[in-house]
C-alpha cells in the first residue's frame, strides 16, 4: 500500500508540473516546477503518515520530499536521522522546510544547533544558525549574545550565501530582541554592508540588518 501510495503521489505531483514555475524555482534552486500552495494540498488530502514520508524523501525528488515533510511528525525521527536528512537536504526549499517544519519543532533541536553550527560545510552550519535565531526570538535564555555577535562579526562578511543569511537574520533577532546590544549589532551591520543592495519589493521590510531591526522596533513601539 505505500510504494502503491507512492506512485499515486508521484503521479499527482507530475501532473502538477508547470515549466513557468519550474524555471521561476530553479533560479532560487529549487529544482521543482510544483505551485507550493497545490503541492500543500496534496499533502493536506494525505495526512500525517510517517512510513509514507520516509518513501516520499527516499524518492529524492523534490517535490516529493516537501510533500513528505509536510507529513511527518516532528517527534518520530531522532537526531542521528534528522543529522542524515538534513546533511542529505541540498535543495535550499527543502533544506529550509525540513528545518522549520520538523527540526524546530523536535525535541533534539538544541542538540542538532549545537552541532551543526561547529560544521565545516556551511550548508549544514547554516542550519546551526537558523536554529540559534530561533532561540534568540523565542528562548534566549543561556545563549552567549555578545559572543555570538563576536562570531558574526568576524565570519559574517565572506561566509557562502546560505549561512550569510542565517548569520545575518540571527544578527538582526539579537538587535531587536536586546535593547542592550541593539547599537551594536546595527554597528555591525552597517560596518559589514550584507545585503544593504538586496532589492527589496515595495511593502517589504529589507533583509539589510540595520534597516530590519529598526523597523521592527518601530513598529512595535507604535503599537
Amino acid at each position: 500500500m505505500v510504494e502503491a501510495s507512492v506512485h499515486s503521489v508521484m503521479e499527482t505531483l507530475a501532473t502538477m508540473e508547470d515549466p513557468k514555475a519550474r524555471a521561476v524555482n530553479e533560479k532560487h534552486g529549487d529544482d521543482h516546477g510544483v505551485n507550493l500552495t497545490k503541492l500543500r494540498a496534496v499533502a493536506k488530502e494525505l495526512k500525517k503518515n510517517d512510513e509514507l514520508a520516509v518513501e516520499l524523501w527516499d524518492t529524492r525528488d523534490t517535490a516529493a520530499r516537501l510533500v513528505a515533510i509536510l507529513i511527518m511528525r516532528p517527534r518520530s525521527y531522532d537526531a542521528e536521522r534528522l543529522d542524515a536528512m538534513l546533511r542529505d537536504a541540498r535543495v535550499p526549499k527543502v533544506h529550509a522546510w525540513l528545518v522549520n517544519y520538523i527540526v524546530k519543532k523536535s525535541k533534539h533541536a538544541e542538540t542538532l544547533r549545537l552541532s551543526w553550527m561547529a560544521d565545516p560545510d556551511s550548508v549544514v552550519a547554516s542550519a546551526g544558525w537558523a536554529l540559534t535565531s530561533e532561540r534568540v526570538n523565542k528562548s534566549p535564555e543561556g545563549l552567549d549574545l555578545p559572543g555570538l555577535l563576536d562570531i558574526i562579526e568576524a565570519q559574517m562578511l565572506d561566509a557562502e550565501e546560505r549561512l550569510q543569511w542565517a548569520m545575518n537574520e540571527t544578527l538582526s533577532y539579537i538587535g531587536i530582541e536586546n535593547e542592550q546590544l541593539r547599537p551594536r549589532a546595527i554597528a555591525i551591520g552597517n560596518r559589514l554592508g550584507v545585503l544593504k543592495d538586496y532589492p527589496t519589493p515595495p511593502n517589504c521590510t529589507s533583509p539589510f540588518a540595520p534597516t530590519w531591526i529598526t523597523e521592527i522596533v518601530a513598529r512595535r513601539e507604535a503599537q
